[in-house]
């Protein structure tokens, strides 16, 4: 079996695993699952994609929720859109800046991470100064992890799978 109908399988079947787990558990976000699963294979996958793409998921799930806390707990009375330009600006530039350190030198991953979170953030309606597991730190931090797992896990099924295929022939 070639490696992408291998990868294909073992995505399609670990995909809905992972669906089911996400849906039975409820407050863990499936859509960030898959972005944290993306992000594992975007890091070069294996054991140190996974640890390159969960710390760069975090780095941007922290630096969106101080970007949220920043943006709804501060009253600036700057007017509209000024105060959380300015904060998305500063925090997508702290953002970037990590990148001089190797550990969050990937800077899509980090971007996945904040973005997720922001995203779930701002449509969620989750309390960010309650530390339950709809907050969006705790939330988006443990759906990336999830999602990369799954996506260490698929990539050893799908080199079983293809393994298993190269004997029997």
């Amino acid at each position: 079996m070639d490696i992408i109908t291998a990868l294909a399988v073992s995505i399609g079947l670990l995909g809905a695993v992972a669906t089911y787990l996400f849906l039975t558990l409820g407050v863990i976000q499936i859509w960030i699952g898959f972005i944290g699963w993306a992000s594992f294979y975007h890091c070069g996958g294996g054991t140190t994609g996974l640890r390159k793409s969960v710390l760069a998921n975090l780095w941007g799930v922290v630096m969106a929720y101080i970007a949220l806390l920043l943006i709804t707990q501060v009253n600036t009375g700057l007017p509209g859109p000024l105060w959380p330009s300015i904060v998305v600006g500063v925090t997508a530039a702290i953002l970037v800046l990590g990148a001089k350190i190797e550990a969050l030198s990937i800077i899509p991953a980090t971007v996945y991470g904040y973005a997720s979170t922001a995203g779930y953030g701002l449509l969620s309606g989750a309390s960010l100064t309650t530390l339950t597991a709809a907050n969006p730190l705790i939330c988006c931090a443990v759906s990336l992890v999830i999602g990369g797992l799954f996506g260490l896990a698929s990539e050893k099924f799908a080199g079983m799978l293809k393994g298993a295929a190269t004997r029997s022939a």
